[in-house]
């Protein structure tokens, strides 16, 4: 699922200004035949109309564009509970929709008194008042718009994860995550020597005959569950809902600022998750003289290929 598609929310204002502008335009038009009440009915009508017409199909690619939640895969509901306030998401796609009945009700309703009118004042009262009420039903719903803006820019960070066999690298920030993701997968996500370079989730792919494997290098975690971020949230709902393996890399050279106590710890943590049968270690900057194992580093760790070859078995007796 990519959200990047997804249009970027207008306000009111750009929905009032656009609309009157094309009605005033419709207004101009000199080719309407007819007596002077005959013409004055007919372009009155057509600005209303035209007005109904600019903001209410804008209104209908809003709620068209965002995905509806009964075609997402759970793990994409969840991922909206715990970014966004759902409720207030439900409620202002509500509100959007309440806006279009309305507008739709208001243009049939004036156009048909404007119709049954025989006053030229009253003909343009009748608009003004129509423009009125259309201008207070948009201005009603802004912060609504306003909401549903802010929650397209956090949508747009999701994940494009498909429905297949899932393999999660995970660890500290700057242990080498990403750099196993390309080794695995020959993907070119970013890389550099400092902590948070990833900020999303990258993904890569390892196929083998018919088999193809989801690889996910979530970004960094901190291990400290009660102030953890936007991105490590999602990175834990990656683990535990999506992941049929989890490699976690530990970092021994020390380079990468945590302590082997630390990464010892949040492996527990993740043990302490249920996710013990999953998980597969990994050691990276085994090049570098103090980042290879010693004889005291208790955990079975697996090379590149070992890796490779238990990642696609796996797949292959999940298929």
């Amino acid at each position: 699922m990519n959200f990047q598609n997804i249009p970027p929310v207008e306000n009111s204002k750009y929905f009032l200004d656009l609309a009157f502008s094309k009605a005033r335009e419709k207004g101009k038009s000199k080719n309407l035949k007819g007596n002077w009440l005959q013409i004055i009915r007919i372009k009155e009508s057509l600005k209303l109309d035209i007005i109904k017409d600019t903001i209410v199909p804008r209104l209908e690619k809003i709620l068209h564009t965002f995905p509806g939640t009964a075609d997402l895969p759970q793990f994409y509901i969840k991922l909206i509970r715990l970014t966004l306030d759902y409720s207030q998401l439900k409620k202002s796609f509500g509100a959007v929709n309440w806006a279009i009945k309305r507008i739709r009700s208001l243009q049939k309703e004036y156009v048909g008194n404007i119709t049954r009118t025989k006053e030229r004042d009253k003909i343009k009262d009748l608009s003004k008042q129509f423009y009125g009420r259309v201008s207070s039903t948009l201005k009603q719903i802004d912060p609504n718009l306003k909401y549903l803006e802010e929650s397209r820019k956090i949508m747009k960070n999701y994940p494009d994860i498909k429905e297949m066999f899932t393999v999660c690298i995970y660890g500290f920030p700057n242990v080498g995550k990403t750099t196993l993701l390309n080794k695995l997968t020959k993907t070119k996500a970013k890389t550099a020597e400092y902590a948070f370079t990833t900020i999303s989730i990258n993904a890569g792919y390892i196929a083998k005959d018919n088999i193809k494997v989801q690889v996910l290098d979530v970004p960094g975690t901190l291990a400290r569950k009660e102030k953890m971020n936007i991105i490590e949230l999602q990175a834990e709902l990656v683990m535990t809902d999506l992941a049929n393996l989890i490699i976690y890399v530990f970092d021994l050279s020390g380079h990468g600022g945590y302590s082997i106590r630390e990464q010892e710890q949040l492996l527990k943590e993740l043990n302490q998750l249920g996710l013990k049968d999953k998980i597969l270690i990994y050691v990276s900057k085994t090049d570098l003289p103090e980042g290879k194992p010693k004889e005291d580093f208790k955990h079975k760790y697996h090379s590149l290929e070992e890796l490779k070859e238990k990642v696609i078995k796996s797949a292959t007796r999940n298929n």
